[in-house]
């Protein structure tokens, strides 16, 4: 098996250098599939030769041609789920409801289009009129993440295109398959290909494509560490987007919690979801010292019903592994880290099949452990922090640099409206988990978690730009001011 192991990480290591790239389904370990590294020139010279047609066409005709994409993404939903089943190792369940969220982001888009970016006249003096309508930017480079590869690259490829832009996608090198199959069904539903372009490889593609001159802006959904690195890499080109939807060290605060199973069953939710992959994952569970033991045990007893395994098993399980062998390395790396500074575990970390990244979840106190990392710990770990008070809950909530969800299940009307004004985060939650944020309302972070361009609903604000008109329907014009009287010329 070792043997097995070690081939697939030569392949993979080699795959930049051969010019392909090669994904592997994390269930099994298995080759799935392979294709050729693009060019980020190309592919931006394809879309920006593409893109004045699409501006030019009205926005019902985009509208419409983003509706026959829906129904395409509608009728492959049996093929598209067990593609990101396969790809990702989510279960098949996970899978068909990331497949409906594809769906639905583009009726929702078009209601955002409609209230975010409206066309608007008002009247103004002597007959004028101001107007405001929108433009877009221009070409769009979008960078996905492997944990949703079809559902978040899509939150920015469908708002991008109903406003008029060209977009260029780079999926993922984790989740190329799933990328692909995305383009192809745009292209299906008759979106010229020149307006959405594909992009394979990995980050030395990415990097080349924010760097493209012929980009107008970047969306990109991904780790803190990534988005820090563009934010640079944009620092002398303030004329071209960029919108960051990054990670999060999100605090979820149990406090005279009534329903203790039900609070159970939203931690366990909040932590351990795709196995903890989502960048709305609780990372920390801040609970009253003394009074936690009811819930702490309601928990365990959950992650000891909870089932981890391959995406097609039956009964399906509760999550399958991590995206790979080397993301689950470093959750345990992390997990190893808590344990020396002196956390202690309620409930261990493991890895149950040898070779293959699957994760248990694990539980672990880590009231006492000093210098606590401020890191995302993408993958199925839950902190508990006990305090003294509410004020304490707070203190630790903010006691991090991201700031993208929160919640507080328990308390009091008036303690939550005393959370919800003091916790900075740009999604916070009461008696409800710190994921599944909606797609009808905005979503996104502050601190390390964003850069103030939330997206969801709100994606329409920086797929494109206003401008503002001064319209009459003739010239009128007068100098009152400043001129000699012309009957005092001399001749």
């Amino acid at each position: 098996m070792h043997g097995q192991l070690d081939e697939r990480r030569d392949v993979a290591d080699r795959s930049s250098v051969s010019g392909n790239l090669i994904s592997f389904n994390p269930a099994t370990g298995e080759e799935m599939w392979s294709g050729s590294i693009g060019d980020a020139a190309t592919e931006v010279a394809a879309a920006r030769a593409a893109w004045p047609a699409w501006a030019a066409h009205s926005v019902a005709y985009r509208i419409e041609a983003l509706r026959r994409f829906a129904n395409v993404v509608r009728r492959k939903e049996p093929e598209f789920a067990e593609l990101i089943a396969r790809e990702t190792g989510k279960p098949m369940w996970e899978a068909r409801t990331e497949v409906g969220a594809v769906v639905n982001k583009v009726d929702i888009s078009i209601d955002a289009y409609a209230e975010r970016t409206p066309q608007r006249k008002m009247e103004a003096a002597l007959g004028n009129r101001i107007a405001v309508r929108h433009k877009p930017h221009g070409v769009i480079a979008v960078l996905g993440p492997y944990n949703f590869p079809a559902h978040l690259p899509n939150g920015h490829i469908v708002p991008a295109l109903i406003a008029g832009n060209a977009v260029v996608f780079k999926p993922s090198e984790k989740t190329p398959a799933v990328g692909e199959f995305l383009v192809h069904c745009f292209h299906e539903a008759k979106i010229p290909e020149g307006v959405v372009r594909l992009l394979l490889g990995g980050p030395d593609q990415g990097r080349a494509l924010a760097g493209e001159p012929g980009i107008d802006g970047l969306l990109f959904t991904g780790s803190a560490r990534a988005g820090q690195s563009l934010h640079r890499q944009f620092a002398e080109t303030p004329q071209k987007i960029l919108a960051l939807e990054l990670g999060g060290n999100n605090p979820l605060v149990v406090w005279n919690a009534k329903d203790i199973d039900a609070t159970a069953v939203m931690v366990v939710q909040s932590a351990y979801l795709t196995a903890g992959q989502r960048c709305t994952a609780a990372r920390r569970l801040i609970v009253e010292e003394g009074q936690e033991s009811e819930l702490i045990e309601a928990i365990q007893k959950i992650i000891d019903r909870m089932i981890v395994d391959q995406p097609f098993a039956d009964p399906q399980p509760f999550m399958g592994p991590v995206i790979d062998l080397a993301a689950a390395d470093n959750v345990q790396e992390q997990w190893l880290g808590l344990m020396m500074k002196g956390g202690k575990p309620l409930r261990r970390l493991d890895r149950p099949v040898k070779d293959l990244p699957f994760l248990t979840p694990g539980l672990i106190d880590v009231t006492t452990v000093r210098d606590r990392p401020d890191e995302e710990i993408f993958g199925p770990v839950l902190q508990v922090i006990r305090v003294a008070d509410f004020d304490a809950a707070i203190t630790e909530a903010n006691n991090t640099r991201f700031g993208l969800a929160a919640s507080l299940i328990g308390g009091s009307p008036d303690l939550y409206d005393k959370f919800w004004a003091n916790v900075r985060a740009g999604v916070i939650n009461r008696n409800k988990p710190t994921n599944g944020a909606p797609s009808n309302a905005p979503f996104g972070g502050v601190g390390l978690s964003g850069n103030h361009r939330p997206s969801a609903f709100y994606a329409a604000d920086y797929c494109a730009y206003p401008v503002t008109s001064s319209e009459a329907d003739r010239p009128r014009a007068a100098i009152g001011e400043g001129l000699r009287d012309p009957s005092m010329q001399e001749d």
